[in-house]
């Protein structure tokens, strides 16, 4: 029996055999010069239908998914047409290049190579993406071998999935009848790994080391509460996943109020970023929506939507909820999301450049034609349309937002907390936007300084680090500062991944926020811890996090008071 040791970042306990990642494309022979009898005419002609072979089928399975994966697979399909990539590889088919001639596959591998070598230099979000790069790479290798894609090990039976990390492109398209959990020696607690895992419900286990290397079919038991896998379960890690199942179906409904012990309302809202998202985010009892990502309207494509198709999109989310609230998160273009017509792929350091809110500083009118979309969707519908706009950091872009956003007719407008500085000035920032939203993720990694996707710093991007825990107390502190017009502090949601963790949301609701927002799937598992405690406990276990020296003992210690999370498997 062997015990292996790393980030939980699903609840679930299950029992299942290992089924490792397939083995990577081999690597082309160097040297070989080009295909035999084929000419540099012959194999451009190659490249360019290989790439645009993988592109088309990666868009194909975008079509037939929603939500994060759909954003995943779209963005994979961008980079098979990449021109450093394509280019990068038809300027190494000629006999004059260094090396002298490559065959297609040698030369997509080598350029490759090259560009991902470049996205890492480059470091923070830019550095994640040269993981997409290897993954394009090997589907373009294997169109020109005439092989299959890499992918999902296929299986009759379910099974536990292990790797290093899996690619987005993989993730995002997950069976969850076959695959009962994940397990990765690589990755974050926010990788896409992580948090397509938590979309689709899949007890998993990252930066987990030497899971990789587990045999093929050893039975394994994986604990996504506590982030560990142990070889050779007995009757014990048995009766304990029969248990989960049994508590994961009695936790399967949500009604659609959110109330603690003592009557307390604490909202629970929804991340969607599509229509179908809503759909199931409503079915979900989703008390409305608290992120609506907008950045799927604007990707694989090289010019700016209109606006009626902007209406169109929101519109189709806004109908799942009338009467009720949807807060919808204006473009967050930039650092892992680039778009050709908006940001500048050359920055030395995107997660840190113009993203989100400060495009308009370099591309003034389009936030201004979206939040006139945004104004036209909802004035076609029930719902009570929120605006909030990400990467906000001082009281100056606060107003000015907030300002355009009123012009636009749009009457609640906020602000993502994401920027450190933003938690700091709280007071003054929400004297001019009506709410606050915390973008947990971003905050985390901005306050640790740590990149969200790296597997080595994953102890450090935990929402649970004291110093997370701080910013979020100063922005509801700011928040009761600044005062709405009734006289009631301003609204402060959670639209990060913190929200869906049941232990982490008491501490949330005792530090002041009123509303939490998450993956549809989490909703009732989170429902089912907050219902136990009041407002009173809650803000005693918040105390006790905020004063623990570590993010481990601060875990640890609330979840020590919350023995309902054992009792749930959770």
């Amino acid at each position: 029996m062997e015990q292996f040791h790393g980030v939980g970042v699903t609840p679930g306990r299950v029992v299942g055999r290992v089924r490792q990642m397939p083995t990577p494309i081999r690597e082309p022979e160097p040297g070989a010069g080009l295909s035999s009898g084929a000419s540099v005419e012959e194999e451009t002609a190659r490249i360019r239908a290989a790439s645009k072979s993988v592109q088309a089928a990666l868009k194909g399975r975008a079509a037939a998914t929603t939500g994060d994966a759909k954003g995943v697979l779209e963005a994979t399909a961008l980079m098979a047409a990449d021109p450093m990539l394509v280019k990068g590889a038809i300027k190494l088919l000629d006999a004059s290049a260094d090396g002298g001639a490559r065959s297609a596959e040698r030369a997509v591998w080598e350029s490759g190579a090259a560009v991902a070598e470049k996205l890492k230099s480059l470091g923070g979000y830019m550095a994640e993406r040269s993981t997409d790069v290897l993954d394009v790479r090997a589907r373009i290798v294997a169109e020109l071998r005439g092989l299959p894609a890499p992918g999902i090990p296929e299986s009759d039976e379910p099974f536990v999935l292990a790797g290093e990390d899996l690619a987005p492109a993989d993730t995002a398209t997950l069976d969850p009848t076959k695959v009962v959990a994940l397990i990765t020696s690589a990755g974050g607690p926010q990788s896409h790994t992580a948090i397509l895992a938590r979309a689709l419900g899949l007890p998993a286990v990252v930066a987990a080391e030497g899971v990789d290397r587990i045999p093929e079919g050893m039975p394994v038991f994986v604990d996504g509460a506590a982030g560990t896998v142990l070889t050779d379960p007995g009757e014990a890690e048995s009766e304990a996943a029969v248990a989960w199942a049994r508590q994961a179906a009695a936790l399967a409904l949500f009604t659609g109020s959110n109330v603690l012990a003592d009557g307390h309302e604490l909202p629970l809202l929804a991340n969607v970023a599509t229509g179908k998202d809503a759909a199931k985010a409503a079915a979900a009892g989703a008390e409305g929506v608290g992120l609506l990502r907008t950045e799927f309207c604007f990707l694989d494509r090289d010019t700016e939507p209109s606006i009626e198709e902007q209406v169109a999109a929101y519109g189709a989310v806004f109908e799942h909820f009338p009467g009720k609230k949807v807060v919808i998160r204006t473009l967050d273009a930039g650092a892992d999301k680039p778009l050709p017509f908006l940001t500048n792929a050359e920055e030395p350091n995107p997660a840190l450049g113009v993203r989100g809110y400060r495009t308009e500083w370099t591309s003034p009118g389009v936030l201004g034609r979206q939040l006139e979309a945004i104004a036209a969707a909802a004035s076609e519908h029930e719902a009570e349309v929120w605006v909030m706009a990400p990467m906000i950091a001082t009281t100056d872009e606060a107003e000015h937002f907030t300002r355009l956003a009123r012009e636009a007719g749009l009457r609640t407008a906020g602000v993502m907390v994401e920027v450190p500085s933003a938690a700091l000035t709280a007071s003054h920032i929400l004297a001019h936007a009506d709410f606050a939203s915390l973008g947990t993720n971003d905050l985390t990694q901005y306050a640790m300084a740590a990149d969200r996707m790296l597997g080595p710093l994953a102890h450090l991007n935990n929402p649970w680090q004291p110093a997370v825990l701080g910013l979020v107390k100063a922005t509801c502190d700011g928040a009761a500062v600044a005062t709405s017009a009734t006289g009631t502090s301003k609204p402060v949601g959670v639209c990060g991944e913190a929200a869906a963790d049941p232990a982490l949301a008491v501490v949330l609701a005792g530090l002041g926020v009123t509303s939490l927002s998450m993956t549809p799937r989490s909703l009732a598992a989170v429902n089912a811890v907050l219902k136990t405690v009041t407002l009173a406990k809650a803000q005693e276990l918040a105390a006790l996090a905020l004063g623990a020296p570590t993010a481990q003992t601060a875990r640890d210690t609330v979840r020590e008071h919350l023995p309902v999370l054992d009792d749930l498997g959770l």
